[in-house]
């Protein structure tokens, strides 16, 4: 059976609940998924880069084959640059600087931002060639804009993806449909693109669980 890979469904380890996937990472070019980023429970901003090896489907949703202290030790999907005000890079990596709280007076307790603070950036680890996809960006039909991704299917065999998961409607008549992968021409920053027309997508059936 095919695998849907739900991105913001949940994911768990062998040992339980571990986070939420927020991206699948793709080879536009072998039309497979070579990572996945899982975004641990209470800890926003903190995705791991999961090797597409490591996933499998139990239930309802995905899981990893290792266990809550292995998955935390996988790399971030980020890594977190600072720079000077001047905008010099400082060679700090992710925890190995800290911005000491400072309120002078006139200053408000909590005020964001102080003078000569080292600002931090943030750059994808996300291997060269592929691209990430999140849940939400657009979906662009021949003709025009007709919905949002929603998630990929993925045989597990090869981790070759056979549709994209289309939400399109509005609130109250939203529904979620498989569009084959071959339909799909181009995945890029302002979201993926179709061959087919709105009307060709709208006559699709509607996904039905289990994929």
């Amino acid at each position: 059976m095919n695998e849907l890979f739900d991105i913001g469904g949940q994911v768990s380890c062998n040992d339980g609940p571990v986070g939420t996937l927020v991206c699948v990472v793709l080879d536009p070019i072998a039309r497979t998924v070579t990572h996945v980023v899982v975004e641990p429970h209470h800890a926003a901003g903190q995705g791991r880069l999961v090797p597409v090896e490591l996933i499998e489907q139990r239930g309802d949703g995905l899981a990893l084959r290792c266990d809550g202290r292995e998955f935390a030790e996988l790399e971030f999907a980020e890594e977190t640059h600072f720079t000077s005000p001047d905008g010099e890079d400082l060679g700090y990596r992710e925890g190995e600087i800290v911005a000491w709280p400072y309120y002078g007076m006139g200053l408000e307790m909590g005020a964001s931002e102080v003078a000569g603070t080292p600002r931090a950036y943030f750059a994808s680890r996300v291997p060269a060639g592929q691209v990430e996809v999140r849940r939400g960006e657009r979906v662009h039909a021949a003709d025009g804009d007709l919905g949002r991704v929603r998630g990929f299917v993925v045989d597990p065999a090869d981790h070759h993806i056979t549709h994209l998961v289309l939400e399109e409607g509005h609130l109250f008549s939203r529904r979620e449909v498989a569009v084959p992968i071959d339909s799909v021409t181009a995945v890029e920053p302002d979201g993926v693109t179709l061959s087919l027309t709105r009307d060709q997508i709208r006559a699709l059936p509607t996904l039905e669980p289990p994929v």
